[in-house]
């Protein structure tokens, strides 16, 4: 039998962290993780296999209840058998030891909320008992629409305790105005230091290796500047079209979906200043600055930093595939594809275009950002040979392979009769070299034992949400002003023509 529990004062929000016995401020860790959304496609595929993970690596306490909840009525066997088969599909082999799936089905109960309907939080509230007022996390995998009804019905059913915390997926809100009544709809129920706000990019190691990798090593802060960096690339290919997302997708597009969110958060990192530390409140201080230093576009400017594309008919991977309209049965100005020149405004980046480009039906996935270097300024070798000195750069690798390469010059090996010859050769820092051996974590472990932990360094912060929507809500009103339709672009290939041209305008290339 459970303890009981004095129930906690639910008007108060007292901070996440708690006074140890040494002193030492430690985080107030969830002990009843209710998601919802549970038999979703993204909590089958990643959210139950990451919980597993943490299970059978002994990372959540053995008194951790996990609450499933969805629209459908089902009892607590059906979803054991849910949950069993999304590990066996989604696992590999090795990881899948029957002692520990049955441990772990063993923490699972669910109980069905609809809460569109507004009905079934009275009896998730009943499910939870004297739980109610201990830490509860509610992890919200759902449509965004419901998070405000959703933290709503929490607050009336008694589960948003002092405690309790709340976590969403993206996105928050369409444009500025709507994530602000999402956020004021969850802030009258979650005090703003328990909502964690989740982009899963963050959670991927080569991302917080970005952290380390600037503010860790002095062999490359002193040149992360205007001074030394002429331009930086970054490319979040997808090779997929709608793949059921034909509900969510039209309408909202590439610039909202992907840079909105993604992108700006990899920019972020890139691009800020160093914070004073590691906190939560250190790093995302930072990143809010970066972020209102964005320069807003003008109609003027979204004829020449910006490209819309929407793919039609043509093969990937050697597949035909149809077109965005074909896919949708209708005409649509959905834009599949965008690319964009962006400048920040402050001392360090002046003058430094920033490239983003996404889009759908690309001829390989990948995600990475590069980092080109400005050219020596005298070449010595130029009478020894006539060696052309390529520029140094630096290519982030996030998917679907995770490392960092640094291109540089070299000489090759030879006694120089006919003048010294220098080739461009390859560094690998890559972690998959240097940690090799280690499993490769998903991104979901890191940020659900991070929330079930409390430590909101890897989530986005509100006032960067909103300074996110502010940048994209300036593009989205020079579209509509200069009535900017997408181009339309072969399905395999890298965007519209105008997008190479966006690019070679400025005398460089996108890294294909």
């Amino acid at each position: 039998m459970r303890p009981t529990y004095a129930r906690c004062n639910r008007t108060a929000h007292p901070p996440l962290l708690h006074r140890d016995i040494k002193g030492i401020f430690v985080s107030v860790k969830v002990e009843t993780l209710v998601l919802f959304g549970a038999t979703g496609d993204l909590a089958q595929r990643m959210l139950f296999p990451s919980l597993y993970n943490l299970h059978l690596d002994g990372l959540l306490a053995d008194a951790l209840t996990i609450i499933g909840s969805g629209r459908s009525p089902m009892d607590r066997a059906a979803f054991h058998g849910q949950v069993r088969a999304a590990l066996a599909e989604h696992l590999p082999e090795e990881r899948l030891d029957e002692a520990a799936v049955s441990g772990f089905v063993e923490r699972i109960d669910y109980c069905p909320v609809d809460a569109g309907a507004g009905t079934g939080f009275d009896d998730l509230a009943t499910l939870l008992g004297h739980r109610r007022s201990r830490p509860v996390g509610v992890y919200l995998s759902t449509p965004p629409s419901m998070f405000g009804p959703i933290a709503q019905g929490l607050a009336a059913a008694g589960i948003a305790c002092a405690d309790c915390r709340i976590a969403m997926e993206k996105p928050i809100g369409h444009d500025l105005a709507s994530s602000r009544e999402v956020n004021a709809q969850v802030g009258s129920a979650f005090a703003e230091d328990r909502v964690f706000r989740i982009d899963h990019y963050l959670g991927k190691e080569t991302v917080q290796n970005l952290l380390a990798l600037r503010f860790a090593n002095m062999l490359f802060e002193p040149l992360w500047n205007a001074q030394a960096i002429d331009h930086v690339q970054i490319t979040v290919a997808e090779t997929v079209g709608l793949e059921g997302r034909v509900s969510y997708y039209d309408g909202v597009g590439a610039l909202k979906d992907m840079v909105q969110n993604h992108m700006l958060q990899l920019l972020a990192i890139i691009a800020m200043e160093p914070p004073a530390s590691v906190t939560s409140t250190a790093v995302r201080d930072e990143k809010v600055k970066l972020l209102r230093s964005l320069r807003k576009m003008t109609a003027a400017d979204v004829k020449t930093h910006s490209v819309k594309g929407q793919y039609s008919s043509g093969a990937v991977n050697g597949a035909p595939v149809a077109g965005y309209a074909d896919e949708l049965g209708q005409p649509s100005n959905t834009e599949t594809f965008v690319a964009l020149k962006a400048y920040i405004d402050n001392w360090r980046w002046k003058g430094v275009p920033f490239y983003l480009r996404t889009g759908k039906r690309m001829p390989e996935r990948k995600s990475e950002v590069l980092i080109q270097f400005k050219p020596v300024p005298h070449n010595i070798f130029a009478d020894v040979g006539g060696a052309r000195l390529d520029a140094n750069k630096m290519i982030i690798n996030l998917q679907p392979e995770e490392n960092i390469r640094v291109k540089v010059m070299s000489k090759q090996p030879g006694l120089d009769r006919d003048g010294v010859k220098l080739r461009e050769v390859t560094m690998d820092v890559s972690l998959s070299h240097s940690f090799a051996g280690e499993r490769r974590r998903i991104a979901y472990e890191r940020l659900l034992l991070d929330f079930i932990e409390g430590d909101q360094t890897l989530f986005v912060r509100r006032d960067e949400v909103e300074a996110q929507w502010q940048w994209i809500d300036s593009i989205r009103d020079a579209w509509a002003a200069v009535d900017m339709a997408p181009q339309n672009y072969t399905a395999g290939s890298w965007g519209p023509s105008s997008a190479i041209a966006l690019i070679e305008r400025d005398g460089a290339s996108w890294h294909d």
